[in-house]
């Protein structure tokens, strides 16, 4: 089983991981998605998103941006971070299962700055 979370508005990818709307959690099997969970954002505060996620196992988290600071973390726990992605969420999971979704782009650095 691996769990993986898109940065969402509704059902489509967001721009922003830590200003999403909403989190949907996919768990996925060998043959695909089993289930999907929508969990709301609990609050963006610097830190505490890749923590929360992780500790929720998910493994990947797939988003259109993020800040240096949350890339970190995740990387410190373990989690893949797919960058670049937008269109629908599920879409975008069922491209990455497939090997076609490619992490695109750096995480912004400016974000630190704007949350001080």
């Amino acid at each position: 089983m691996k769990k993986i979370a898109v940065a969402s508005e509704g059902t489509v990818v967001t721009g922003h991981f830590g200003h999403c709307q909403n989190f949907l959690i996919f768990t996925c099997n060998e043959k695909g998605i089993e289930s999907v969970e929508d969990v709301k954002n609990p609050g963006h505060k610097p830190g505490f998103l890749p923590n929360f996620l992780a500790d929720q196992n998910v493994s990947v988290v797939i988003c259109g941006g993020m800040g240096v600071h949350a890339s970190e973390i995740f990387q410190s726990r373990g989690v893949e971070v797919v960058l670049g992605a937008s269109g629908d969420s599920k879409a975008a999971v069922e491209a990455y299962l497939e090997g076609k979704l490619q992490s695109v782009g750096v995480p912004c650095e400016h974000h630190h700055e704007e949350h001080n």
